[in-house]
């Protein structure tokens, strides 16, 4: 029986007390600085909306480039890194966590032609280098290695897809993390890049057309001379198909919706080479339009097979005019159904209904679906035929994450990952005809899982909504009340958080700490009603099940306030952001990453109009007193004793802007009525975090982790204290 909230609260009054004694300076006697936050001037800058007055008085940090915002961000680092390297043990997590990183890792085969290509990383490259081979079990050949395109480490690959022949290889180029990417073609045999490339692609696929000829993708235009291509807003997306050996300025417009600039576009083409699936999509709404054009008639018209957003609607494959996908139209879970693209009046066939289960993705492969599914966040895969009917369920070697399964539909052929929070990411090959899984690689990492144990437990949020979270630690736990806990959330996008292997989460579990990761509602655990329940005029249900998480741990003696950090990156920066201006006594640390902090101009950059699907709008009424509610940036109070906060940005995040996290850090640090630190740490070659170096990600999470122990007043391990000396 759960105790209530209320109860809760009056349980623990008196040991987080203390946390509201307002103190002098800046920083606590244990980070051993006393300094002053860089000068951040207050504009004036005032704003009507909806009848209320908002005051943006950092709004001159939105101009990442300016003198004064270079300076500050310089200034900011200058103070950041001056606390981070002076912390106690902060070399010592740095050595182990660079030897646990140390350990091959491989990415899933994919065969097209005669040739097999894969990513493999020998332990501490920076990205991980594409490799080719007609033959798994035999040496591959180096063919694309993106450590050699910059001398820091900081050029990545995005999407990349061999031609069906395996002749040409294109991918996709990203310079120190933005989202814009530019696409070049490798030959194969050669290993040298054609002239080809393609620019200002963002947001696309790679779809091949069914004679290698060349692909079919989508791009914005460039952006106008002055406008800072890091910030302006993108909108009417259009569709291109390039012929290789063409230039870019001679790519055939194959379809644009000017009527509509925030549809965008994601094509591919169905094996047999009939038909151009146009996947059309309105910001992250879930729900999406299916089109089609019949390639066998030069200039065909796009058929708008499914239309209105009136669901999700993903391709699986074709069997002729019979188009088979996966929907959660009529079923929150998701089901498989069919639709004939000749007779679309008959409505959609059901194939697989509905389960209890939440089905997360299907393909076509040997004449059979491969079906994933999740139960209470943990993969189930299940093997049916082409009429619907139920074969088997995959024997996978545990419970945790598989992923993968993508192949022909004419070849019985498929690879897929599995990986659990003590189980590194491991590579089988599956035959669908003969139900073998083949190991083809499994990791040697330095821990012994034995010494680890993962339990998943359940707890009562505040509306008495049952939420789901998995525990790691290690065996033999001692429950007093004293553990040091780091709780992880996203909670939202129709996202799930499933069990996987990182060495960054294993290291503090070596470090003593327990490992928790919360499945809140808005993700997509439980479906498009688990999604639903947080978002837009829900939101708040997932701040209070993050919430009602850290009270659970508490209230069943793992851990206290001051022992509890909070984590998480993106739209769970938003989530430690309004849970600790929430909750401020509640925490022990505060680690937000990437986050979006101001809920009243989100929209105005980048691709941020497309998460109004999550948030809802500033512009409407309504949804702005939601917004204003909850939004970090404008519920910091002057005086309020925060928690210890080390908020991460990277200067080149073109997906959240890093005017949030700047405004948010020079707010918080203003307004801390006690003398726990608020820092920002910059990154100024690094984006959102996809495409971030070995070297970078390495020493993000050591300063990470040091910030903690200081801030938890965490025992370091003796193998810690040795290696610090």
């Amino acid at each position: 029986m759960q105790i209530s909230l209320l109860v809760l609260l009056i349980l623990g009054l008196s040991m987080w007390t203390s946390c509201n004694m307002v103190q002098s300076g800046p920083f606590g006697p244990d980070f051993g600085i006393m300094e002053d936050y860089p000068d951040a001037p207050t504009g004036g800058v005032v704003e009507e909306l909806h009848g209320q007055s908002i005051a943006d008085p950092y709004r001159w940090l939105e101009d990442s480039d300016s003198p004064e915002t270079r300076a500050w961000i310089e200034e900011q680092n200058h103070l950041t890194f001056g606390v981070l390297e002076t912390l106690p043990g902060r070399a010592a997590i740095g050595a182990r966590l660079e030897k646990l990183w140390n350990y091959e890792k491989h990415g899933l085969p994919v065969k097209r032609g005669d040739n097999y290509f894969f990513a493999r990383n020998d332990g501490l490259q920076n990205q991980s280098p594409y490799y080719v081979t007609s033959d798994l079990s035999q040496p591959a050949r180096l063919l694309l290695d993106p450590n050699t395109l910059s001398s820091d480490g900081t050029t990545s690959i995005g999407q990349q897809a061999a031609s069906r022949d395996g002749r040409i290889f294109a991918y996709a180029v990203s310079q120190g993390g933005s989202d814009w990417r530019t696409v070049r073609f490798r030959d194969v045999a050669s290993g040298r890049d054609l002239e080809d490339k393609l620019e200002w692609v963002k947001f696309s696929g790679i779809a091949w057309s069914h004679d290698n000829a060349g692909i079919y993708y989508s791009r914005y235009d460039a952006p106008a001379e002055g406008d800072d291509k890091l910030q302006q807003v993108n909108r009417n997306q259009r569709v291109y198909y390039h012929q290789i050996g063409q230039p870019q300025s001679q790519d055939r417009l194959v379809y644009e919706r000017p009527d509509n600039p925030e549809w965008g576009f994601g094509c591919n083409v169905t094996e047999d080479g009939s038909y151009l699936i146009n996947h059309v999509w309105q910001g992250t709404h879930r729900e999406n339009n299916l089109f089609y054009q019949d390639l066998s008639q030069p200039d065909a018209p796009f058929v708008e097979l499914l239309a209105g957003f009136r669901a999700s609607y993903d391709y699986i494959g074709n069997d002729g005019t019979r188009f088979w996908l996966q929907t959660d139209d009529d079923a929150a879970r998701g089901r498989v159904v069919a639709i004939d693209a000749a007779n679309p009046q008959a409505g959609l066939q059901e194939l697989i209904p509905e389960s209890e289960d939440t089905l997360e993705e299907v393909h076509a492969v040997g004449g059979h679906f491969i079906a994933s599914y999740l139960k209470d966040a943990q993969t189930v895969v299940r093997i049916f035929d082409t009429s619907g009917k139920l074969l088997r369920e995959l024997q996978l070697p545990g419970i945790g994450s598989a992923n993968g399964f993508s192949g022909r539909q004419d070849s019985p052929e498929t690879f897929y990952s599995f990986t659990s929070f003590t189980h590194p990411t491991t590579i089988y090959r599956y035959d669908v005809a003969s139900d073998e899984s083949v190991l083809l690689h499994t990791p040697k990492v330095d821990f012994d899982p034995a010494d680890y144990e993962v339990n998943q437990v359940f707890y009562r949020s505040k509306d008495d909504t049952r939420v789901p979270m998995f525990l790691i630690h290690k065996k033999g736990l001692k429950k007093d009340g004293n553990r040091p806990v780091m709780l992880y959330g996203y909670g939202g996008f129709n996202i799930s958080l499933t069990p996987s292997f990182g060495v960054s989460s294993l290291l503090w579990l070596e470090l003593g700490g327990v490992y928790a990761v919360a499945n809140l509602r808005g993700g997509g655990e439980y479906g498009e009603a688990w999604h639903d329940g947080g978002m837009k005029d829900q939101k708040q249900n997932v701040f209070d099940d993050f919430i009602a998480g850290a009270e659970w741990l508490m209230f069943n003696n793992y851990t206290r306030p001051s022992k509890i950090a909070i984590a998480g990156g993106s739209n769970g920066g938003l989530l430690v952001g309004a849970c600790m201006t929430q909750r401020p006594e509640l925490f022990g640390a505060c680690i937000p990453s990437v986050g979006v902090f101001d809920m009243l101009r989100f929209h105005k950059f980048t691709i941020g109009w497309a998460w109004v699907s999550d948030y809802g709008s500033p512009d409407d009424a309504q949804d702005f007193k939601t917004l204003l509610e909850y939004s970090p940036l404008h519920n910091v109070k002057e005086g309020t004793c925060y928690p210890p906060t080390l908020i991460f940005t990277g200067d080149h995040d073109d997906r959240v802007v890093p005017a949030h996290s700047f405004k948010y850090a020079a707010t918080l640090q203003a307004a801390q009525g006690c003398r726990n630190p608020v820092l920002i740490r910059i990154d100024t070659r690094a984006g959102h975090g996809a495409g971030k170096s070995t070297s970078m990600l390495i020493e993000e999470i050591a300063d990470r982790f040091a910030f903690l122990v200081k801030s938890l007043d965490m025992e370091l391990p003796a193998q810690f204290q040795s290696a610090s000396k």
